[in-house]
């Protein structure tokens, strides 16, 4: 008992059994504007504040014992916003990777980025690149973000793949296709987190969360802790995966 961290000392209070963790938490982290909104702050603020949770939420879930953590960090649909916050975000981001660049290496946490990062700003792609390489031979918890990411643009990339490679229709399955995916090496979330007590998919991970359990919580991304995180697992472990059988 004593070699356990506090977070699984926690969790085993809470009746959580850490044998049966989601393998892969995926994460919609919404809110942000929100969160400094309701404070009469600019939405850009409420930003950073969703990046010292992510630092938090990264570090816990190792710390848990959660293999995979996939985030969706900037979504190709969120290009549409105004031009400033777009500017910030990537700013943000690329400021980020720099930084914590020490930190991901010390934790020996291993970073992959998807999403159609070849259209983000020159500077932000060799912040990603400096970040993959400098993390690939970690061991540790696998870190991905989603960036300038789309679920029905990866499986758009995915089938033009295939059909650049000249496959035969008649021999591509779902294994095939899935090759094709950004990360076909990840395994399929176990467990979709969605912050800001929203209801929708928004396009994140489409393919690979066709079965991944679904918790909702009403607390901005700013708000969400170790708490949360807790109770989210809570709640997936309450669950039967029936992967359309019947359990």
């Amino acid at each position: 008992m004593n070699s356990l961290r506090p977070i699984q000392k926690r969790a085993l209070a809470l009746g959580i059994n850490l044998e049966a963790l989601p393998k892969h938490l995926a994460i919609i982290m919404d809110g942000n504007g929100r969160f400094a909104t309701r404070q009469g702050l600019m939405r850009l603020w409420g930003h950073r504040q969703g990046y010292q949770t992510l630092k938090k939420v990264l570090l816990s879930s190792a710390n848990l014992g959660v293999d995979y953590l996939t985030v969706y960090a900037f979504s190709a649909e969120n290009w549409r916003r105004p031009e400033d916050e777009v500017s910030g975000l990537m700013t943000l981001i690329e400021e980020a990777a720099r930084h914590e660049l020490k930190g991901l290496r010390e934790n020996n946490v291993r970073v992959r980025v998807i999403g159609r990062t070849h259209e983000v700003p020159l500077g932000l792609q060799e912040a990603i690149r400096e970040m993959e390489e400098t993390t690939s031979l970690n061991t540790g918890i696998t870190f991905t973000l989603a960036i300038n990411y789309g679920g029905r643009a990866e499986i758009l990339d995915a089938v033009r793949g295939l059909l650049a490679e000249g496959a035969d229709p008649a021999t591509v399955t779902e294994e095939t296709l899935s090759g094709r995916m950004y990360g076909p090496d990840l395994p399929d979330p176990d467990l979709m987190i969605r912050t800001a007590g929203e209801l929708r998919w928004s396009n994140f991970l489409l393919w690979q969360a066709a079965y991944s359990e679904l918790y909702v919580t009403d607390a901005t991304w700013p708000e969400f802790g170790d708490e949360e995180l807790l109770k989210a697992v809570v709640h997936y472990q309450k669950r039967t995966r029936k992967f359309g059988g019947l359990g």
